[in-house]
């Protein structure tokens, strides 16, 4: 069957760490993913091998979400080869830990594009789709930092928190239009953002003493753009092990 008539989701970031995850949740769920990635083509393409070994059906589509122009020209083109769109979920972001004070202005734009530039550049588009069929799931992506904040992480902080407050509206906006709109706040993921952590430290702070894994928190961005949470939109829902 050609895949213009599979079900659709689009996973920004969807190459790598917790976005691998979600794309190999989404595709067992019966979803034909769209796996967005910026730079790192070997994991995208890693990914894509993960999924059609076990039956999936997936693409790879490399361009920077907060880039207006190449982020247009990607849409237009998923927009010109799929009648519809059921999902999209919001997972790119990036870090560049500092304390505020020697932050370079780099590392905050850097930061706050990727995550907030990025929602508008996807979710925009993605919605006025949406609207036409009269049904569809967003998810962002945010983070237990975007909640509590976070020593060093002031950009990041504010991205994530920035996510949620735009993902809330949203979803506000288009509650009555069949469109829910929720966001996944993970706390502490295996995944390459936390390599120079101090783990062990860290575990004491969370009431199960162990550190997520990946695969926690795409169940449940899965059931967010299931019908089984039909009556589910503008919530944060944490995945961080009884943290907040």
């Amino acid at each position: 069957m050609d895949p213009i008539n599979k079900k659709i989701a689009i996973i920004t970031g969807g190459g790598r760490g917790i976005g691998r995850a979600i794309s190999f949740e989404m595709a067992r769920a019966g979803f034909y993913v769209i796996i967005n990635y910026k730079s790192n083509k070997e994991a995208a393409v890693e990914t894509l091998k993960m999924i059609k070994k076990e039956g999936g059906e997936a693409e790879i589509m490399p361009f920077d979400v907060s880039d207006s122009a190449k982020t247009e020209e990607a849409m237009s083109d998923i927009m010109s080869r799929f009648t519809s769109i059921e999902a999209l979920i919001n997972n790119a972001g990036v870090t560049a830990d500092n304390l505020f004070l020697t932050m370079p202005e780099r590392d905050w734009d850097g930061v706050i594009d990727t995550t907030l530039k990025g929602f508008y550049n996807l979710t925009k588009p993605v919605l006025k789709k949406m609207l036409r069929q009269k049904k569809g799931a967003i998810v962002s992506i945010a983070s237990v930092a975007g909640l509590t904040g976070n020593k060093g992480q002031a950009n990041y902080s504010a991205a994530k928190a920035g996510l949620i407050g735009a993902s809330r509206s949203v979803a506000l906006e288009v509650a009555k239009m069949g469109i829910r709109v929720n966001i996944v706040a993970p706390g502490l993921i295996e995944t390459e953002m936390i390599k120079k952590a101090p783990i062990e430290t860290i575990k004491g702070t969370i009431p199960m003493g162990r550190i997520g894994r990946p695969e926690e928190v795409a169940k449940v961005v899965r059931f967010l753009c299931s019908e089984d949470s039909s009556y589910i939109t503008g919530q944060v829902i944490g995945v961080n092990g009884g943290m907040i």
